[in-house]
């Protein structure tokens, strides 16, 4: 009979596609997917509370995976870790979890951050790790802007145009812009989000900081609808994704 392990995951989202398998491109399910076949011999699917875009790292991913072998979470945690060897994936924490847990349906937020080095000196080691923007940025004018998007609405202006959900509509429960000497961190949660939506909002709010938009240009373009009306998308080098609660772009936690 097999039994559910639940997975606490962080990587480094520079080597990969992102993380859904895909044909031609290196992603972290298909890394995860090949390390667990490498120590059980099972063609096993790896579920994701988040389905983070390329280059998106996570300092707290949740996923799930079935798995017949009789294994501890112990030597679990052990083989998977070892496999995963060179890949920048590290599996932090692995349980057994009842049938009745689904890492994506069973997640209450994610939670992620984008970081940015507000200096004017070119970045050295956060290079890939942090959106460098050389010139001055107010992060209370970027809050004052933030304080728009907050809550319930429709979202299409900060949508992919290949964005497959059904529905515009999502609430936005935090966006918060802090500095922290030459760093800003801009946190966002929600249930769920929409495709590119984040690094959308996060180069509109540096258009904010930058002095070429006036704050309430948030509300302006959030209410047009209309994905013209948005500023150019930042890379994600600064994203990071945290497990299902969710730098450049890191998802912290689900």
């Amino acid at each position: 009979m097999a039994r559910r392990f639940k997975l606490l995951i962080e990587y480094d989202g520079r080597p990969f596609a992102g993380w859904q398998i895909q044909a031609n491109a290196p992603s972290i399910q298909a890394a995860l997917t090949k390390a667990i076949h490498a120590f059980t011999g099972e063609q096993v699917i790896v579920h994701g509370a988040g389905r983070t875009d390329a280059g998106v790292h996570a300092n707290g991913q949740v996923a799930h995976v079935d798995i017949e072998k009789a294994i501890s979470p112990q030597r679990f945690l052990g083989a998977i870790n070892h496999h995963l060897k060179p890949h920048p994936i590290s599996v932090l924490s692995a349980e057994i979890v009842g049938d009745d847990f689904h890492a994506r349906f069973s997640a209450r937020r994610r939670s992620y951050r984008y970081e940015i080095i507000n200096r004017p000196s070119r970045l050295s080691f956060a290079e890939g790790l942090a959106w460098h923007v050389s010139r001055p940025l107010d992060a209370d004018a970027m809050q004052e802007g933030a304080n728009h998007l907050l809550g319930q609405h429709d979202f299409t202006t900060f949508r992919h145009s290949a964005c497959q959900a059904r529905s515009p509509i999502r609430t936005l429960d935090l966006l918060r812009v802090e500095r922290l000497d030459d760093r800003l961190h801009i946190h966002v949660s929600a249930l769920s989000f929409l495709h590119h939506q984040v690094r959308s909002m996060v180069g509109s709010l540096e258009l904010v900081g930058a002095g070429k938009w006036p704050p309430i240009m948030m509300k302006e373009i959030l209410e047009a609808k209309d994905r013209c009306a948005l500023a150019l998308t930042p890379r994600p080098s600064g994203f990071i994704s945290p497990a299902s609660i969710i730098r450049v772009l890191t998802l912290d936690n689900v």
